[in-house]
């Protein structure tokens, strides 16, 4: 979701898809992530993210959102819990010969893990969290999310900036008609992480959880656009939002009713192109 689905989330041990994890992670970097840019560029422009930006990237993927970040002077730290992802972001962000957590000269630090795991008692405080992933398409990502958040926040300064991101109404996104196929074909594992509709107040909800202020909020038009349908198959498996419906299926299964889900939104050309609205709440810590 350079523009983007979302969040890769771990499947539960008893239902995890048969999938090629470092396939599925490029396709992300080099189909879906893009997706996103206009959402990451219209929160760095507003929160005026500069060299004056200690900014940690919660379930920062492979790392675009950082890479932007870090164009405009920020000093970045990115946490995730997919190793393959996670490669990817240090071969954007970690100059060679560098490739661990922390790059030489205090650079960008990309860490495996949580928060808690990229706590660092010596460096200042974060000014700017950003979680990007968007939430509410996916049964217990709120939860998820909250999670995250308290153990990210009490290594943010006073003030700080926290940017939450969510799936706009769904009938101002066309590809909720798309996601509807890995709620029907993942409907005996609705309650393992298949997809629902967003609803309203869940940024809010989980910014008034996780203690914050809110503070702001805006809406950003992010087109998921494809060179063709195989093309677009691949973007959205990668995003991990159709894994129970292949662990209840199988891959060929949901790779056809895909197919056929994403033909309304074929144009003549063969590229695929859905708009779709995404909402992000502003708030700070306290």
């Amino acid at each position: 979701m350079t523009p983007t689905l979302v969040r890769h989330h771990p499947s539960h041990a008893d239902s995890a898809p048969r999938v090629n994890l470092g396939a599925r992670a490029r396709d992300w970097s080099e189909i879906q992530e893009r997706m996103l840019v206009p959402l990451y560029e219209t929160v760095h422009e507003r929160l005026e993210v500069g060299p004056a930006t200690r900014l940690l990237g919660l379930c920062c993927g492979s790392g675009l959102a950082l890479l932007m970040a870090a164009a405009r002077g920020a000093a970045v730290t990115g946490v995730d819990s997919c190793p393959d992802r996670l490669a990817l972001a240090r071969e954007r962000l970690l100059p060679e010969p560098s490739r661990g957590p922390r790059a030489r000269g205090g650079g960008p630090r990309i860490v495996e893990g949580r928060p808690a795991d990229a706590a660092d008692p010596q460096a200042p405080a974060y000014t700017l969290i950003t979680a990007f992933d968007p939430i509410g398409c996916l049964a217990g990502d709120a939860e998820g999310l909250g999670g995250l958040l308290a153990e990210a926040t009490p290594t943010a300064a006073h003030g700080a900036a926290v940017v939450l991101v969510g799936w706009g109404p769904p009938e101002r996104c066309a590809t909720s008609s798309v996601l509807r196929v890995a709620a029907k074909l993942a409907d005996p594992l609705r309650s393992a992480g298949s997809w629902r509709p967003a609803c309203r107040d869940d940024l809010e909800e989980v910014a008034q959880r996780a203690g914050l202020r809110i503070d702001g909020s805006g809406r950003v038009s992010c087109p998921f656009g494809y060179a063709d349908t195989a093309s677009a198959v691949r973007g959205l498996l990668s995003t991990g939002l159709f894994d129970a419906a292949i662990a209840a299926t199988d891959q060929e299964q949901v790779d056809k009713e895909l197919t056929e889900a994403l033909h309304p939104h074929q144009r003549p050309d063969g590229t695929v192109w859905m708009p779709n609205v995404f909402r992000y709440l502003i708030a700070r810590v306290r």
